[in-house]
């Protein structure tokens, strides 16, 4: 299945609910997206909230997938550097795909389409994101294109006793074709 991709789309009530929905069942499905299952959309949306000021601050772009019935079925946020220094690369965040579309590619198209979404971004040369350890994100992330830059030990605490590694990945942005597709 392809999704249609749009970034900074009009933010509705109904996008709203179809992000929270997508959250939760990613989630719910043991998906390394800020939570640990079980989660509900109320627990979801105080998160969501942030990243909503954020973009209305103009620091966070939302890229949303929708699938061929015009449901939320994946999104990234693209989040600007406010330090001097690092203006030139931007985090990406909450990278997800639903459940059910997991293992179509769907995820690799989210990935091209957040770097096409970077590359629009004047004075963007690189994309960075971390993931949980202990997922196999990393690999994915890796087949996409980005490198390990660092790993840091113990940082996220999943649940008392089940500590795993803060991943940190880069992408360069390169040229408009970016890194060959493995």
């Amino acid at each position: 299945m392809a999704l249609t991709f749009e970034l900074d789309p009009s933010f509705t009530p109904a996008l709203r609910d179809g992000i929270t929905a997508l959250w939760a069942d990613v989630t719910n499905a043991g998906g390394a997206v800020g939570f640990v299952p079980p989660v509900t959309p109320e627990e979801i949306r105080p998160d969501l909230l942030k990243h909503l000021t954020a973009m209305e601050r103009g620091t966070v772009r939302l890229l949303v997938g929708r699938d061929e019935d015009g449901a939320v079925a994946a999104t990234a946020f693209l989040t600007l550097n406010e330090h001097r220094l690092m203006k030139h690369w931007l985090w990406l965040y909450t990278v997800m795909v639903h459940p059910r579309l997991q293992g179509q590619g769907c995820g690799r198209d989210l990935m091209a389409a957040a770097a096409d979404a970077a590359r629009s971004i004047e004075g963007i040369e690189a994309i960075r994101l971390t993931c949980r350890g202990g997922t196999g994100n990393d690999r994915f992330y890796a087949a996409c294109g980005y490198k390990e830059v660092g790993r840091i030990p113990d940082a996220i605490r999943v649940a008392p006793g089940d500590d795993r590694e803060d991943i940190v990945m880069l992408l360069p942005l390169g040229s408009a074709s970016g890194p060959a597709t493995p």
